[in-house]
């Protein structure tokens, strides 16, 4: 099993809402979908950009 750390922050109360709504629907854990939207996050900026002059 890979190593767990927990992580505290605060979040709009309506994404939270439905963060806990799709979990119910897809039968999964809050954490689980978070962790796979910060992966999603992660690799959609795998790329660096090239900076800006």
């Amino acid at each position: 099993m890979k190593e767990r750390k927990p992580f505290t922050t605060s979040l709009n109360t309506m994404i939270l809402k439905d963060v806990k709504k799709l979990a119910i629907d897809l039968d999964r854990g809050i954490n689980d979908i978070l962790e796979e939207a910060m992966k999603d996050i992660l690799k959609k900026y795998e790329n660096p950009r090239p900076e800006k002059k």
